[in-house]
């Protein structure tokens, strides 16, 4: 019997995107079978990365639905902070997260969940605290928490310095890694620790990695 195919996750992109802040997660995905696909607000419309890249989203936000997904991932970028531009991604994570799809959010993504209210029942974490504090109806600072990445449920939140361990909260949820060899992924890439190398290579050799 054929297993069930896998939804692919989706990665929002756009202008000022940061680069940087979801390589480590849409890499590991990819290499364990993972399809990524790109979501902009119009389908084929380059964006620029902030790094300067160029990309060509696979399809429009409009287009995108919770049932298709297995994931959504929203990234940092400056436009987060300067306007309301990247409101309408915030509004399909509120979709997501009512239909129990989950939601990644890291950096200023998180300013734009806070907008939209998803923060005030969930624990998360962010850059610092006072950043989403100075967003407008933001009424979830009970629920914040001084940690580098948090998994409340569906929503997972980081910061924009800790884009391995927002990779370790996306694996757990998704089940990627068996829990040994997720921890040891993360002591390796993000401790350098190489007591964890060997680890990873007897579940490659395994076929669990």
């Amino acid at each position: 019997m054929s297993e069930t195919p896998r939804k692919p996750v989706h990665l929002a992109v756009y202008d000022t995107y940061a680069d940087w802040e979801t390589g480590y997660t849409t890499a590991h995905l990819t290499q364990r079978g993972h399809q990524v696909r790109t979501v902009g607000t119009a389908a084929g419309e380059p964006v620029t990365t902030m790094g300067g890249v160029r990309i060509q989203p696979d399809l429009a936000l409009a287009e995108l639905r919770p049932e298709d997904s297995s994931l959504l991932i929203l990234t940092g970028a400056e436009l987060w902070d300067s306007g309301d531009e990247l409101a309408p991604f915030a509004a399909k994570a509120r979709e997501f997260l009512a239909a129990g799809v989950p939601v990644a959010a890291i950096c200023g993504a998180t300013a734009g969940l806070a907008r939209e209210g998803l923060l005030d029942g969930r624990t998360h974490t962010s850059a610092v605290s006072f950043y989403l504090a100075e967003q407008p109806g933001y009424d979830g600072a009970d629920h914040y928490v001084d940690a580098d990445a948090v998994t409340d449920g569906d929503l997972i939140t980081a910061g924009p310095t800790d884009p391995v361990a927002f990779a370790r909260e996306v694996f757990s949820r998704l089940d990627v890694y068996e829990p040994d060899v997720l921890d040891a992924w993360y002591r390796l890439f993000r401790d350098s620790d190489a007591s964890a190398y060997p680890v990873l290579m007897a579940a490659a050799a395994a076929g669990h990695a």
